[in-house]
């Protein structure tokens, strides 16, 4: 998970580095390589049957693809307009977002810990809002970040209920668990697609294509693969800690190899962020781990 990390927080740092490519081609040119290589991969691990099936999707799989779009646009768009820490910090709320969406669409209930963290954590990025001297370009740019923890929570939420209602989810004359992976490829190629018309006439040198493929490949494909795979052996309190390793891995790559300072008011509302979201995760551990203490010594009484 700390490789899936490193992985994902190059995005800013390369960006930096590349020589004439817009923003919406420096989207087009990584979806497209990031479709292409989950083509690729998914094929390899799935068969050639993947394509049949692809076209028969349900259409949670298709609602979980254009998540996977926006989030895709959104991210990339967002890192061309504002500076690399703006874009991380705000992503950085996705986890609090979601136990939002979960709280009022799927009625689960928050505990206070939870709700002290959102707002917290709302302190935070609104204090960029107020504060940050990046002019009007950096706010759009803020704000055209937040719809990437926005389309993950919805993506999230969606399929915690297809979790919810398994049983009612047909597919291929048989009930199974959906295979969700090929939403990830519906996502990369829907944004180049929807990325194509506005990136034309393409302006990207050779050395900027081989910066976008390694971004495709490495820093979006692999992880991605990698994250679905570690989901089966890691926690999801553990997995949501070591991912917020991204924003300290970005912000320091891009300071480090691309001169770009993160300001005080930057910082200190991603301290806000990040506090707020490790106490929750910390509280909601702290719990887990009692109610299973407690849990053990009843089983142990009950067999005296």
């Amino acid at each position: 998970m700390i490789l899936v990390t490193l992985l994902w927080s190059m995005a800013g740092v390369v960006t930096r580095l590349l020589d004439s490519a817009p923003s919406f081609e420096v989207t087009f040119w990584r979806s497209t390589f990031n479709a292409l290589a989950l083509a690729v991969a998914l094929t390899l691990l799935r068969g050639i049957g993947l394509w049949r099936r692809l076209l028969y999707s349900p259409r949670v799989i298709w609602f979980s693809g254009i998540c996977w779009a926006i989030m895709f646009t959104a991210f990339m768009v967002a890192i061309t307009l504002t500076t690399v820490a703006n874009v991380l910090i705000t992503l950085a709320v996705g986890p609090l977002v979601t136990a939002l969406f979960a709280h009022l669409f799927l009625h689960h209930r928050l505990p206070p810990a939870t709700w002290l963290a959102i707002a917290g954590a709302s302190l935070g990025i609104v204090w960029m809002f107020c504060q940050d001297g990046g002019g009007g370009i950096a706010l759009i740019g803020t704000l055209v970040a937040l719809a990437v923890p926005l389309a993950g929570a919805a993506n999230f939420t969606i399929l915690q209920h297809v979790g919810m209602n398994r049983g009612k989810v047909i597919a291929a004359g048989e009930k199974q668990a959906l295979d969700m992976l090929p939403a990830v490829l519906i996502g990369a190629t829907l944004s180049a697609l929807a990325m194509l018309p506005l990136s034309w006439p393409f302006q990207a040198s050779t050395h900027d294509l081989c910066l976008l493929s390694y971004l495709g490949i490495f820093q979006l494909a692999l992880p991605c693969l990698l994250v679905v795979r570690l989901s089966r052996e890691l926690p999801a309190p553990e997995l949501i800690l070591l991912a917020q390793l991204e924003v300290v891995f970005g912000v320091t790559w891009a300071w480090l190899w691309a001169g770009e300072q993160p300001s005080m008011n930057t910082l200190s509302g991603g301290l806000l962020v990040l506090g707020a979201l490790v106490a929750n995760e910390l509280v909601r551990i702290f719990h887990a781990r009692t109610a299973k203490i407690c849990q053990r010594r009843n089983l142990f009484r009950r067999s005296i």
